[in-house]
């Protein structure tokens, strides 16, 4: 707010000075009555102050501040340039402040100047448009005397014509002055376009051709000064080391026998406002260019919300902290100076936003991103934090500059020449603690409007022709969405809140030779930040409400998912939705994510890791040549190819609206799902990305065996087919149950696990699949949102030592190959569907697999999950798993993965078939080595040309 004043350009404060504050009319007669007023813990000031009113209007104001041996004396005057009604006559309150100083019969100036010296004050005065003060602060036992001086020259001002005449060429001087500076010029020019009739036309200063014509007016300033320095329009405020009683005695001693004024002289009202209006200055020297966008706005009031409200609102939108000031000026860097001013008058004044433009080009650009703020604060409220955040900045600033008896005095000066009373400060903080975002909302309808709007430009260069059409503010909003957002509600008494928005959009749509776009481009929604808020700063805004957003990329959907407590809804969306709509894509964003994608294709999958590797490049193996043949991190030269911009397209092509699903879980309320589809119709229009094909993956023809040759100390190997089943496929409750038997994840009781681990002791565990369960070693369950418009059939088996990995798979295809020619027993079928049909509850048991499933179920097309394996299993029968077993799974055509050290010696052993024995350290059932020496001896039928050795570094570079 304009109270506390940033720093700024001096250019900028120098502007300030001239837009000050003041109060027309004479102050009703009071008695001359002492009162006292105790601060209350409400009050901003904690001061005792003691007030009384002269019988000739002169109002005093003694604060003892508890500060020794200073006293400071105020001598605020109902005088400004909003004073200058006569036309020709602007800047005379400027001059009296000047003219003041000329002295009087009793103490010309010399003299007057010596009494002050000797009382080693400390003195000045300034004039705005609604006030001049003059302030003085002195050693305490110099207040008579002090007070004696002031009485003198505000009651007895005198000055001959010459001397007139040689100050109003020292205000020229200091005009001249002042019109160096381009930020004055810039003001000066905006408020004689916003006005038409009110005297704020013209800045303190005034117009240049009065101050010229000001030697002339010799005779009116005598009228000037009888009309409006008056008792009846100052007050006397003393504050410091002060007695209240003596003080006001000595005031009476020498301020009484002032006179009031006889003369009136009305104000002019300005009409309503017909704009918007815009003018631009043509700057003679070098200089960059300014934009100032101002609003028609209220006048100071203790009692009318407008102004404060107005005030608040503007300095929590455009001030340091605001998310434009971090776009404009940190992010972008298009600006170097963001200001906001609604300062305090007596009449209706401007609201000024305004900036300092780097480059001229982008002048248009600024202006219209002040103009999107305003309209925005027009269209949404600002948040209770944000406001209750202000407020307290407000407040507390301001008390912090209260550390001294000037400051004090000074301060208060600034508020008393309204009502000329000492309780109007404390009357405005408390106004400003009762405000309400919906104040602050009806305060921009009423005011941020297009007809109260001025702009006004300055520059060295002209600027593009666009600047001097005004936009309609209603035009910078986005867009009204029409957009119907397909919208799952899962009501539960759960408080906290979960909404999934899934896109269909992944890695099956990175363009070739960008491998890793779709996954870049989540990371960077997710942990790059918004325009608004570097990701540091969001999460530090989401630390104390526990709130998270997180997104998650496969080959055909990227699912953002929010978390939150109900009760942080509002504020928890202001953080983390503008990450999706509004992304940051900072460059020192980029690069950080792209290397961290980088280092996880290259370490934590490769390097690291044997079993992921194995089971990813298994997949990309099977599907080689379609979308799916790279896995969703992308390859290394794709990865290095892609570029921000990329990333930007990207984005705005696939998170499009009618791209999305939603869903909401928890205790959502409407206002919530409109509040999250309201929000989301700012994300671009159009469909999303075009839909993509089903791939069809390459079906081996006997065993197809990639061996990536890696410095390891144990083996790991997948192997599997292609797979037409899907969720929508009428066979899939049947291999569902079928895989469950054979090798449920992590399942101990399941046949692999029993036959491999368990019997044999061979390795962690053995898993079959017919859905892609990335990350898998991590979970007991696969992540909801992984929709495959294909799938592969899958045998993970967990590393073993080298010595035993050829006998390995042989008995992974031995088992495998038991299973379809021989097919479930009708106890195994029951054993495994009662289990499965309680088992999917466990699986969907939390809330986000609730959600999440109910989303891929309506990607799919197919019923809600549970209902979907329930009713698929209740119908099924030994055959119905044994025929679809036969039909679509095969021990004979697999691909085959296998990371190994020894790539060239386990070739050798595949190809030759030369038999495997196994070793055990303990004892074995002589049935079990039997066993064994049969599976060992097992013809494979490896073709040399179907085993191909491929070293690590070489896998997924491109």
């Amino acid at each position: 707010m304009s109270r506390i004043m940033p720093a700024l350009l001096p250019a900028f404060a120098l502007a300030l000075s001239a837009m000050a504050s003041s109060n027309l009319g004479a102050a009703p007669v009071k008695p001359a009555a002492t009162h006292s007023a105790t601060a209350s813990k409400a009050d901003l000031l904690p001061f005792k102050a003691t007030e009384k009113t002269l019988a000739n209007g002169l109002k005093i104001i003694i604060v003892p501040t508890g500060f020794p041996n200073l006293v400071s004396l105020q001598i605020p005057v109902q005088t400004g340039s909003r004073n200058e009604v006569e036309p020709g006559k602007s800047g005379f309150a400027h001059f009296f402040e000047h003219m003041m100083f000329r002295g009087t019969k009793a103490y010309p100036p010399e003299k007057y100047q010596e009494v002050i010296t000797r009382a080693g004050a400390r003195q000045n005065a300034y004039t705005s448009d609604d006030l001049t003060n003059y302030h003085t602060t002195f050693a305490k036992q110099d207040l008579e005397t002090v007070l004696k001086v002031e009485a003198d020259r505000f009651q007895h001002l005198d000055y001959a014509e010459d001397a007139f005449k040689t100050e109003s060429r020292a205000v020229l001087g200091e005009y001249n002055k002042n019109s160096a500076n381009p930020v004055s010029k810039l003001f000066e020019v905006m408020r004689d376009s916003a006005y038409t009739t009110h005297t704020y036309k013209h800045t303190t200063m005034g117009f240049i051709q009065d101050i010229e014509d000001m030697p002339n007016q010799y005779a009116y300033s005598k009228l000037f000064f009888d009309r409006w320095y008056r008792p009846e329009r100052t007050t006397i405020i003393i504050a410091g080391d002060v007695e209240p009683q003596q003080a006001i005695a000595l005031v009476e001693k020498y301020w009484s026998q002032w006179q009031r004024g006889k003369q009136q002289a009305a104000v002019p009202v300005e009409p309503a406002p017909h704009g918007p209006v815009y003018k631009h200055v043509a700057w003679p020297t070098p200089t960059l260019p300014w934009v100032a966008v101002g609003f028609h706005a209220p006048a100071f009031s203790v009692k009318d919300k407008d102004q404060a409200a107005l005030a608040t609102l503007l300095s929590l939108s455009f001030g340091r902290t605001s998310p434009l000031y971090k776009r404009l000026v940190q992010n972008e860097q298009k600006v170097d100076q963001l200001f906001e001013m609604t300062p305090d008058r007596v009449d209706p004044t401007l609201a000024v936003l305004g900036a300092r433009v780097k480059n001229i080009d982008d002048a248009v650009y600024v202006r219209d991103a002040i103009l999107a703020t305003v309209a925005q604060l027009r269209d949404t409220p600002v948040s209770e934090k944000d406001l209750a955040d202000a407020k307290s900045a407000e407040k507390y600033g301001l008390i912090r500059s209260l550390d001294n008896t000037e400051q004090i005095a000074g301060t208060l000066a600034s508020f008393v020449h309204f009502d000329r009373s000492y309780a109007t400060i404390n009357q405005y903080y408390r106004l400003i603690d009762t405000l309400t975002p919906a104040d602050l909302q009806a305060a921009a309808r009423k005011y941020l409007t297009d007809d109260g709007l001025v702009v006004t430009t300055l520059s060295n260069q002209p600027m593009a022709a666009a600047i001097a059409t005004t936009p309609k503010l209603a035009s910078l909003l986005p867009p009204a969405s029409n957009a119907k957002f397909d919208v799952l509600v899962q009501k539960s008494a759960l408080p906290q809140i979960r909404y999934k928005l899934l896109f269909t959009a992944g890695s099956a749509q990175d363009p070739k030779g960008k491998e890793g776009l779709a996954a870049l481009t989540a990371a960077m929604v997710a942990s790059g930040g918004s325009s608004e808020r570097k990701i540091d700063e969001v999460n530090q805004a989401l630390f104390p409400l526990a709130g998270s957003f997180s997104q998650q990329t496969d080959k055909e959907m990227t699912t953002f998912t929010g978390s939150i407590h109900r009760d942080n809804w509002t504020q928890f969306n202001a953080i983390a939705l503008p990450l999706l709509l509004s992304p940051g894509f900072r460059e020192d964003d980029f690069r950080r994510l792209k290397d961290a994608q980088k280092n996880a294709l290259l370490l934590d999958l490769k390097d690291n890791n044997e079993e992921e590797f194995a089971k990813e490049r298994l997949q990309t193996n099977v599907y080689a040549g379609t979308p799916y043949g790279h896995p969703v991190l992308g390859t290394v030269a794709g990865i290095d190819a892609i570029t921000l911009d990329d990333v930007k397209q990207f984005w705005k092509r696939a998170y499009a609206q009618g791209a999305v699903k939603v869903g909401l879980s928890g205790e959502v309320s409407d206002a919530m799902t409109a509040s999250l589809t309201q929000a989301l119709g700012k994300l671009p229009a159009g469909p999303g990305l075009p839909a993509t094909v089903k791939p069809a993956g390459r079906k081996a023809q006997g065993l197809e065996v990639e061996i990536i040759e890696k410095n390891t100390r144990a083996t790991a190997i997948s192997f599997g087919l292609p797979l037409e089943v899907t969720r929508t496929h009428p066979d899939f409750p049947a291999l569902w149950l079928a895989k469950t038997w054979l090798g449920e994840h992590r399942a101990s009781n399941s046949y692999l696990y029993q036959r491999i681990r368990e019997i044999r002791g061979m390795n962690y565990g053995d898993y079959a699949y017919i859905e892609a369960f990335p990350r898998g070693m991590y979970q007991f369950f696969p992540n909801p949102n992984l929709g495959r418009k294909a799938q592969l059939f899958e045998i993970w088996i967990r590393p073993v030592a080298p010595d035993n990995a050829h006998f390995a798979l042989r008995v992974a295809l031995t088992e495998l190959g038991k299973l379809i020619d021989n097919g479930l027993t009708q106890d195994d079928f029951a054993t495994t569907r009662d289990y499965l049909m309680k088992n999917v509850f466990v699986m969907t048991s939390t809330q986000d697999q609730q959600l999440g499933y109910a989303l891929d179920s309506q990607w799919y097309g197919t019923p809600e999950f549970t209902k979907l394996m329930r009713d698929g299993l209740s119908k099924l029968t030994v055959a119905d798993v044994n025929r679809a077993i036969k039909q679509h799974l095969s021990a004979k055509n697999l691909s085959v993965v296998i990371v190994a050290k020894d790539a060239a010696g386990l070739k050798d052993k595949l190809v030759s078939d030369a038999f495997s024995p196994i070793k055990y350290d303990g004892n074995k059932p002589q049935a079990l080595l039997d066993e064994d020496k049969v599976i060992g001896a097992m013809k494979l039928n490896i073709k040399p040309a179907a085993v191909t050795v491929t070293p690590a570094a070489q896998a997924f570079a491109k």
